[in-house]
């Protein structure tokens, strides 16, 4: 299996994330890639790489065409990691709490005045 390191440095780069969830939707030609991106051909390309080395992205010849799909095991590195913050996770899911809330945002808000002072 491949190192957890390779995989978070695969995952590092925007493109390479954007990469995979279009992967995770179905395979792909370089060509329909980079249809997806503001880049060239040359660039996905090297970004599959990065991909392919860390096991993230298999390719099979269809014809003239190369396809890549997602291999998504080596994700297991992510969860794992991320699982080690899941106390930090409110009871809905929803709402990460990484730093703690300020004094002031804790307070209740001021009550409203009518119109006449009251």
């Amino acid at each position: 299996m491949v190192s957890e390191d390779a995989v978070f440095k695969a995952i590092a780069h925007p493109a390479r994330r954007g990469i995979i969830g279009l992967l995770a939707i179905s395979a792909r030609s370089v060509k329909e890639l980079t249809a997806e991106f503001e880049m060239s051909q040359s660039a996905i390309s090297q970004h599959l790489k990065e991909l392919k080395d860390a096991d993230l992205v298999a390719s099979e010849r269809f014809g003239l065409e190369q396809r890549y799909r997602l291999t998504p095991k080596p994700l297991q590195h992510v969860l794992k990691w991320s699982d080690g913050y899941r106390s930090l996770i409110d009871p809905s899911g929803h709402i990460w709490t990484l730093a703690p809330t300020s004094h002031k945002a804790r307070q209740e808000p001021p009550k409203k005045r009518s119109r006449y002072g009251r």
